[in-house]
């Protein structure tokens, strides 16, 4: 039963969502999960959703698809490209849920990125991927 599983703190894991520009310098934008431990991280269990109302001014509820993607190891100070994401989902919330073990515990937790957050005001330099982002720890 889930009330049954001990879930731990996470620390030392963070999700990005990092701009890159292509060969006629349009951004495109990914989503990365860091590892920052300085242990390996096994059996990663990422699932994505988007949510929230529409840019337009009508008051219409979105939601994407919820997308999941798994990883066997994520080493230490390592991160994975979890997916791209378009701008035009930056005004809802994404959500991303990391499930992953460490030995043999179960580490959980809810990263989300709320509506406009994902702006040029906030996006930061990331030192560890050498890219700039926004950050969420």
């Amino acid at each position: 039963m889930k009330k049954d599983i001990i879930f731990h703190p996470v620390v030392g894991i963070q999700v990005a969502i990092v701009r890159k520009f292509n060969t006629l310098q349009e951004a495109e934008w990914e989503v990365i999960l860091i590892n920052q431990k300085a242990e390996a991280i096994s059996n990663v269990f990422v699932t994505s959703k988007g949510y929230g109302t529409s840019s337009s001014g009508d008051v219409i509820d979105q939601k994407t698809s919820t997308l999941r993607h798994s990883f066997p190891e994520i080493a230490p100070g390592q991160f994975v490209v979890v997916e791209p994401i378009l701008e035009a989902l930056f005004h809802l919330y994404n959500e991303y849920w990391v499930s992953f073990f460490v030995g043999n515990k179960l580490f959980d937790k809810k990263f989300i990125f709320v509506p406009d957050s994902i702006v040029v005001e906030n996006i930061i330099k990331i030192e560890s991927l050498g890219l700039e982002g926004v950050l969420h720890d």
